[in-house]
């Protein structure tokens, strides 16, 4: 689920944090760190739970409909079809999801059900349930391409829901669009006949992306001194005071890469950095963060200071 680039993003955020900190506590920045990547899959749980409590909420509200004093024949007997639907049933029925849900303490859609009311009642009045509803089709593409809709239509671009969630953890902004992606995925890939021991994406895909996390950000405190006399005289036309903070960051991450890691290729460091700035930081960082990086590594392989291993990664 983690990329190498969204861990890249999680310690920048640290290290600034750790800078801007007026304790300049080490150690409870790196746990900081540890629980903002963890809290990440908090937040996949949370919107999957989301989907059944949607559900949930629906079948309680046909009931309560049933049991209207006046109430009209539809109500009596309603269409079950969003209840029923089998996507539903697999994510309510996955064992590991379950186990998750509980050991992590997923429930904060119990304690704040408004806004799976809010959600249910705009799913409702909208067109694409209607046209689901009365589809004639029963068929689990149906079932599950409907499930994915309701993430793309109603819950992801929903301006309440990122304001609670703002609200509740503020690095879960960030994690949002992964996080998003990582439920697409997982949601395209169910089958009718998922069984229930099916198998939840993990955080990391290795153990060595939780190892780079870590490492990454100690080495680059670590060398903290060393990384900033490497940037000396590399930027002739920007006063320090003119350098971002993300900036000087960034380029210390990338420098670290350069030295300490030697099975990343230079081109890979490069471009993930500069992407990340175009994201974080100012317009005209990536081609500053390019400008000083281009030169360094271009130096550090003319002295034989890359230090990498395998073919293609200088």
């Amino acid at each position: 689920m983690l990329t190498r680039r969204h861990i890249r993003v999680k310690v920048m955020q640290s290290l600034y944090a750790f800078h801007q900190s007026q304790d300049k506590n080490f150690n409870v920045e790196e746990k900081f760190l540890k629980k903002s990547m963890q809290e990440m899959y908090d937040l996949f749980l949370l919107l999957l739970k989301l989907k059944v409590e949607i559900k949930s909420y629906s079948e309680n509200y046909l009931e309560k409909s049933q049991k209207k004093f006046l109430a009209t024949q539809e109500e009596i007997d309603p269409n079950k079809k969003f209840i029923n639907n089998r996507v539903f049933r697999i994510l309510e029925n996955n064992i590991q999801l379950q186990e998750a849900w509980e050991d992590r303490s997923v429930n904060q859609w119990s304690k704040d059900s408004e806004y799976v009311a809010l959600l249910w009642e705009e799913i409702m009045k909208s067109e694409a349930f209607q046209t689901y509803m009365s589809s004639g089709d029963s068929s689990f593409k149906e079932d599950k391409d409907f499930v994915i809709l309701l993430l793309k239509e109603f819950i992801a671009p929903n301006d309440k829901v990122y304001d609670y969630l703002e609200d509740t953890k503020l690095t879960w902004l960030d994690d949002l669009p992964l996080v998003n992606t990582a439920i697409l995925k997982f949601l395209n890939k169910l089958k009718e006949n998922t069984a229930q021991d099916s198998k939840l994406p993990k955080l990391y895909k290795s153990p060595e992306d939780e190892e780079f996390a870590i490492n990454l950000f100690r080495k680059v405190h670590l060398n903290e001194e060393e990384l900033s006399n490497e940037m000396l005289g590399k930027t002739p036309n920007w006063d320090k005071e003119r350098i971002a903070d993300i900036d000087t960051i960034l380029i210390k991450m990338a420098l670290c890469e350069f030295l300490y890691f030697p099975s990343i290729p230079v081109k890979v460091t490069i471009n993930e950095y500069l992407e990340i700035a175009k994201e974080y930081s100012t317009p005209k960082s990536s081609i500053f963060i390019n400008g000083v990086l281009d030169k360094l590594s271009k130096e550090y392989k003319q002295d034989n200071r890359l230090n990498k291993i395998g073919r293609g990664l200088m």
